[in-house]
């Protein structure tokens, strides 16, 4: 059975249904399924700054060491990416701004809306991420209200990952 995740950009109203990739990443998946078994990870809601057309949010670490795997740097609109930031990772008002703790690290969870996105960062060089899903429906709206995030900002907005199946 194909198992679909719902990611919202709550202020906004708007969703989409991404569909997990258990073939290319079945050990990023199971452990965002499971993760979500205990509800939604969810968190601020922020538009990247290097890679292009991102939204993104960092919620606790979970499953425990997943790996690399599906990765790439040039995600495609719709990829749905895991990137795991272990401590000591990123820039500290980067971390104190996201609430990150230094020890733990986070887990940033990302949609790609776009085309021409490049995972490079500032801080760390190339950061490849899981693609561990593929949003099959909603992407048209998700789209604007991504770009709507740029431009008029993210203050107030989360975004929010449950399952939806």
């Amino acid at each position: 059975m194909t198992k679909l995740v719902r990611i919202s950009l709550e202020r906004r109203g708007v969703s989409c249904t991404a569909e997990l990739l258990e073939k290319e990443a079945p050990r990023t998946c199971a452990a965002v399924w499971d993760a979500l078994a205990g509800g939604p990870l969810a968190g601020p809601a922020q538009h990247a700054k290097y890679a292009r057309n991102e939204v993104y949010t960092m919620v606790p670490r979970f499953g425990g060491g997943i790996g690399r795997e599906n990765t790439t740097v040039t995600p495609i609109p719709g990829d749905v990416c895991l990137f795991d930031f272990a401590g000591g990772m990123l820039d500290t008002a980067f971390k104190a701004d996201q609430g990150i703790d230094q020890a733990e690290g986070a887990i940033d969870l990302a949609i790609f809306y776009g085309r021409n996105n490049l995972l490079i960062n500032g801080d760390v060089g190339w950061v490849p991420g899981n693609v561990f899903g593929a949003i099959r429906d909603g992407l048209d709206v998700m789209a604007q209200a991504c770009h709507d995030v740029w431009r008029s900002g993210s203050v107030g907005e989360r975004l929010v990952y449950e399952r939806a199946s």
